[in-house]
């Protein structure tokens, strides 16, 4: 099977696949392909990996494609030319419920480097409402529609049981910070499973959490059943349970050795 992902593979003299970046790092796919397994990976190519984005619009424009010129795509291309927010709410149930402000004094570290930060609800003041927490993702700023503070809110938490989203003011929040995640053992994938490394034996990696997000230096350690964690050396923002964090070789960065689901 042939894609369009700008990623590359290459095998190893003893036979194993190795899934890489694509040479043009400004539209690097990898990251999507971080599920992929040996299987697939020995029956895939991927054309344009070795190419410069504006390689193949020259490539394209030469034997006459009609969209060689097309803009860029930075949505759901399959879902057609409607935006991310409305297409969501064409599927989804609206489900109104307050927006709560913390103070930034109000957060406190979890018990280790990957825990979520603990919220005091107690210092917390409504600012506003939502359309539905699930519409909402941890460190999204646009569409909270909330005026009069010095700085843009953040969302930094949310409680889907009772529906509260919590926002902090500023990228700069600790609600926004975190040294680490935590996956479950059956949501973690091997890319290269001959490079898995013995529980309890610290890894290090380059890893990302999100798509273009430069790779950042990590321990990845396998808790045995119990839990598989990424500390990074550097507090990031952003970390939201459910989406895949990769890791990469951390010699170079190019080979995705295996990805996780965020819990």
């Amino acid at each position: 099977m042939a894609t369009g992902h700008y990623c590359r593979k290459d095998s190893t003299p003893d036979g194993h696949h190795r899934l890489l970046a694509g040479i043009d790092s400004n539209k690097d796919q990898s990251y999507f392909l971080c599920q992929v397994d040996q299987a697939q990976l020995a029956d895939a190519l991927f054309p344009v990996g070795e190419l410069n984005k504006p390689d193949v619009r020259r490539i394209a424009t030469e034997i006459g494609l009609p969209n060689a010129q097309k803009k860029d795509s930075q949505g759901l291309c399959f879902v057609g030319k409607v935006k991310l927010p409305e297409f969501l709410q064409q599927q989804l149930e609206v489900q109104h419920g307050p927006i709560l402000k913390v103070p930034a004094d109000a957060v406190v570290p979890g018990d280790h480097p990957w825990s979520e930060p603990q919220i005091d609800l107690g210092h917390s003041v409504e600012v506003g409402t939502h359309p539905g927490a699930h519409f909402f993702t941890i460190g999204q700023r646009r569409g909270l529609n909330v005026g009069g503070h010095t700085e843009p809110l953040f969302v930094i938490g949310k409680d889907m049981s009772t529906n509260t989203l919590f926002v902090g003011e500023s990228d700069r929040h600790p609600g926004l910070k975190r040294h680490g995640l935590s996956m479950a053992p059956k949501d973690v994938h091997w890319v290269r499973p001959d490079l898995k490394p013995d529980d309890h034996l610290p890894m290090r990696v380059l890893a990302r959490f999100r798509y273009r997000q430069p790779l950042q230096l990590a321990t990845l350690t396998l808790h045995g059943e119990d839990i598989a964690t990424l500390v990074f050396d550097d507090p990031q923002s952003g970390i939201a349970s459910g989406q895949f964090a990769a890791w990469h070789d951390i010699k170079t960065g190019e080979e995705v050795l295996g990805s996780g689901v965020i819990s």
